[in-house]
């Protein structure tokens, strides 16, 4: 049972990342648009994401649920070395959700929507950069299970050039995922071509910001570099993902909508299999060569055991069930 909870937690992170990374990543677009495409470019975030921004959280949730109930080592270790950015993180949800749900349903539209719209647009590049922050962190290697200080325990862990370059490629991913997916929310051709525009700017930022973090990487000395060249499958994996590039530009270009989500959602999948291939079964890597993995850190096995069995019958509930909410939700505009 354990290996069908690892699953359960490796989807979710990846769903996470692909809904929930378009919907952060949409606030970053709005932020990132010109005065002049401004309204346009809001008007057609705030449709589509309305109806489905909440129900993509689902699938933090339950990656939270699995650590805490079946690695709480590993709960506790991220939790405790970690608690100042993931603070802000929290922090970065609780005013980016405020702010949608005030601007969008607000019955009464005044000069405070202006300020709905920044906390909006900033909150969302908060989240998603120190969402970043939180992941380089964890396999940096710079966790201290036992800190002779402050700063050594709970600030060098996650302040430090390899986690940054991890949230600011984030960052440009959410964004390329969120400008490909609002081409196909929209039937306007102007509106088409402004995401085609910031799709393509976002891969290219994305791709200098990953090679950031493999530059950080090596002079880090963190696991990373030397792990990823090292493992054939993992370089492989990086190849179809940068591969898939000239393929998406192309379809997107033509404004192929479900195709081109699909080849994002295939690229993501790519990247985030090369950083699994990397790292697994390790999940964080402490600074004295130790590592909290899936096999050393779990719970006893009866735990696991009910914790697979209502993975499992929970997903036969949750999986239709969005479907069926992004089908009827589906807004073109």
């Amino acid at each position: 049972m354990l290996y069908v909870v690892i699953f359960f937690f490796l989807v979710s992170i990846f769903l996470y990342c692909l809904l929930g990374g378009a919907d952060f990543g949409a606030g970053i677009v709005e932020l990132t648009t010109g005065k002049e495409n401004k309204d346009k470019v809001r008007g057609l975030i705030s449709s589509a994401m309305a109806p489905i921004w909440e129900a993509n959280h689902i699938w933090l949730i339950i990656s939270v649920v699995i650590l805490f109930n079946g690695f709480p080592q590993i709960y506790s270790q991220v939790s405790i070395s970690l608690y100042i950015p993931l603070i802000l993180l929290l922090v970065g949800i609780v005013l980016r959700g405020s702010a949608f749900t005030f601007r969008h349903y607000d019955a009464i539209k005044d000069k405070s929507q202006k300020y709905y719209n920044i906390i909006f647009e900033y909150s969302s590049l908060m989240v998603t950069f120190f969402f970043g922050l939180v992941v380089g962190a964890i396999v940096s290697g710079k966790i201290n299970n036992a800190p002779s200080g402050f700063y050594e325990g709970y600030i060098e862990p996650w302040l430090n050039p390899f986690s940054i370059s991890i949230g600011i490629f984030l960052c440009a991913l959410f964004a390329f995922i969120a400008s490909v997916y609002l081409i196909g929310d929209s039937t306007n051709r102007e509106q088409i071509n402004i995401f085609i525009k910031k799709s393509k700017n976002a891969t290219i930022l994305m791709i200098i910001a990953g090679a950031l973090v493999f530059a950080s990487s090596y002079f880090e000395g963190t696991p990373l570099f030397t792990g990823f060249f090292s493992d054939p499958l993992s370089i492989i994996l990086i190849i179809l993902a940068t591969g898939i590039l000239p393929v998406l530009w192309k379809v997107v270009g033509k404004g192929h909508a479900w195709f081109s989500r699909f080849l994002a959602g295939t690229q993501l999948l790519f990247i985030l299999g090369a950083f699994y291939v990397v790292y697994f079964p390790n999940l964080v890597v402490i600074n004295n060569s130790e590592s909290l993995s899936f096999y050393n850190s779990s719970a006893p096995e009866i735990t696991l055991t009910y914790l697979g069995i209502a993975l499992l019958v929970g997903s036969v509930l949750i999986f239709p069930s969005l479907f069926y909410l992004f089908k009827i939700f589906e807004v073109k505009k």
